[in-house]
């Protein structure tokens, strides 16, 4: 046989215990599932099947109750408009606390550009630790520690923040060109000096497009923190949701709210960022 030959049957042969691995893998993956299911639907009490077709009854019932009552629906936006600026506010706040530590991480953990080399798996591993506990689990444990309120929500937000910025903003920052913070380093500039001017007119954009675009994912963050009562529009909206008829028309109205909200920022943050990524890249 031929070298060709030879080379043609190792490939298929390979590539047929490729398959065979993916086969058995997807088999296991499927099985896995179909029992999970079978065993989280055997723990419910009213079984899945048979609540699924009561899924649309909740939304059915809002919006009946709103529609019926719809001459008192503008009222209702003036009134939760203060839970909903609070929200933003917490948003806000907490996406400008998570980008300033995700700033200062980013650096010390960015090979080249590191303070202190040695020491950047311990930065990396913190940014890894603050990204993989979600925001509801540490809002939970502030609550518990400072009470309910907008503080709670704030740290944990700001917290997640700085893990998930501070890896977007590594990446980033590992594509900076040296040549200007090697420059920088020949005069005797300090780290802070050439990470200012060598490294910061250069990522700016980038840095600026992630973070807005972590600030429309904090919005809807610190709408869901309300649910455990860390305060905002999602405190009201637990309140309205529980009380049940009645106040379908109150849930009708955050709901609008929180749509209108939503949209607007993710086009205004999508506007910038499309610009801010265009300008760097000319």
């Amino acid at each position: 046989m031929s070298d060709t030959t030879l080379m043609q049957a190792a490939y298929m042969s390979e590539v047929r215990r490729r398959r065979l691995y993916g086969g058995i893998t997807l088999a296991v993956f499927v099985l896995l599932m179909v029992t999970g299911f079978q065993t989280v639907d055997a723990r419910n009490a009213g079984g899945f099947f048979e609540g699924f077709w009561n899924i649309l009854d909740y939304p059915a019932g809002v919006v009946s109750e709103a529609w019926e009552k719809r001459a008192d629906l503008p009222s209702l936006l003036l009134e939760y408009l203060p839970a909903l600026i609070e929200t933003i506010n917490i948003a806000a706040v907490s996406t400008l606390i998570g980008a300033l530590m995700a700033i200062v991480l980013s650096l010390l953990s960015t090979r080249g550009l590191a303070r202190w080399p040695r020491l950047i798996p311990v930065f990396r591993r913190l940014m890894d630790i603050l990204r993989a506990v979600p925001e509801i689990v540490i809002a939970l444990v502030l609550i518990f520690v400072l009470g309910g309120g907008p503080v709670p929500a704030m740290i944990a937000i700001a917290l997640h923040t700085a893990g998930a910025l501070g890896k977007l903003f590594s990446e980033v920052n590992e594509n900076a060109a040296l040549g200007p913070v090697d420059g920088l380093h020949s005069t005797g500039a300090s780290w802070v000096q050439r990470m200012w001017l060598g490294v910061l007119p250069q990522v700016a954009p980038n840095w600026l497009s992630y973070g807005l675009l972590r600030f429309e994912i904090n919005i809807r963050a610190s709408a869901i923190l309300g649910f455990v009562g860390a305060g905002g529009i999602g405190y009201e909206l637990r309140n309205t949701m529980s009380w049940g008829q009645g106040k379908f028309d109150a849930a009708a109205a955050i709901f609008i709210l929180l749509f209108f909200t939503i949209v607007f920022f993710d086009q205004v943050s999508s506007h910038y960022r499309n610009r801010l990524t265009k300008g760097a890249a000319l």
